[in-house]
């Protein structure tokens, strides 16, 4: 694949959807996994690399070693590995993948099955292992949207992008139920001052760090944002916005040649000192260790 990453405010390469290469040039492709695939030529596969569209691989044989910002998971046969947009990831260069692979560039389907699907639910995690009935249905609806996406003769493309698009919704919505199942999500998708305080933090880490910041914006008291977080995750909100700026302070070490300094900037920290601190503080490493050990 020839396309070249772009680059965001941060110096991140990340590598777009490339349409075409997909069948009809809809916004989505589903095959075989195997070797020799890339993503793109210049992004081998065993390097840190980033992209900005859906991936969800079905093995069909293990184990597999992926890594999936910064955390080396182990697939099995039946397994499935959900890696979203902007997340960092890594192939492994001793591992035979086999199975397929679906992939989806973000627009492709409506707002409505956006949100019923959960297709950012950045909190769940990566790897999904399901019992043998949801296997079987998730198979079912993942080998019925091959068939439509390889067939381009019986429908006009109109027709047969909106087949597509409803095929992958079964798919996904199979897929974000056993996500849900898979971690307690069905209570964190109930508990809206979770959910309002998760994507502020998504949306504002790099600029606050301040738990009574955030409370303030959402119209909550501190006591409660605690409560709330606590519950659906564990974690204090403190600990919950330390470890969204670790991720991307980890990212873009392992993906720029940004000085260490205007790392931390990018995430927060105006003085480079106080950032080397933070980030050891959280992670046992300094940050040019880190950058180091993924050199």
């Amino acid at each position: 694949m020839a396309d070249i990453g772009s680059q965001d405010g941060h110096g991140i390469r990340t590598f777009p959807f490339p349409v075409e290469l997909s069948v009809g040039g809809v916004g989505m492709q589903v095959g075989p996994m195997g070797t020799g695939r890339t993503w793109h030529a210049d992004a081998p596969l065993e390097r840190v690399h980033r992209i900005d569209f859906h991936v969800v691989m079905l093995f069909g044989a293990g184990p597999v070693r992926h890594m999936v910002d910064f955390t080396e998971y182990e697939a099995m046969a039946g397994d499935l590995l959900w890696i979203r947009p902007g997340q960092v990831h890594r192939f492994s260069r001793s591992s035979e993948y086999r199975g397929t692979v679906l992939t989806m560039q973000p627009g492709f389907l409506p707002r409505s099955t956006v949100e019923a699907t959960g297709l950012y639910r950045y909190d769940l995690p990566p790897l999904l292992r399901p019992e043998a009935a949801q296997l079987a249905g998730l198979e079912a609806a993942l080998a019925q949207l091959r068939r439509e996406y390889e067939d381009t003769a019986t429908l006009p493309l109109s027709l047969h992008t909106a087949v597509l698009r409803h095929c992958l919704t079964a798919f996904l919505l199979r897929l974000a139920h056993l996500a849900a199942s898979s971690t307690q999500a069905l209570r964190q998708r109930s508990d809206s001052t979770f959910t309002l305080f998760r994507d502020a933090v998504e949306r504002d880490f790099a600029t606050s760090h301040s738990v009574s910041a955030y409370a303030d914006a959402l119209g909550y008291s501190r006591r409660t944002l605690v409560r709330a977080v606590r519950a659906a995750t564990g974690d204090t909100p403190k600990a919950f916005i330390d470890k969204r700026v670790v991720l991307e302070a980890k990212r873009l070490l392992a993906h720029t040649e940004l000085p260490i300094g205007r790392v931390g900037v990018a995430v927060g920290f105006p003085d480079a000192a106080n950032f080397s601190k933070f980030f050891h503080q959280h992670t046992d490493q300094t940050p040019a260790a880190f950058r180091a050990e993924l050199r």
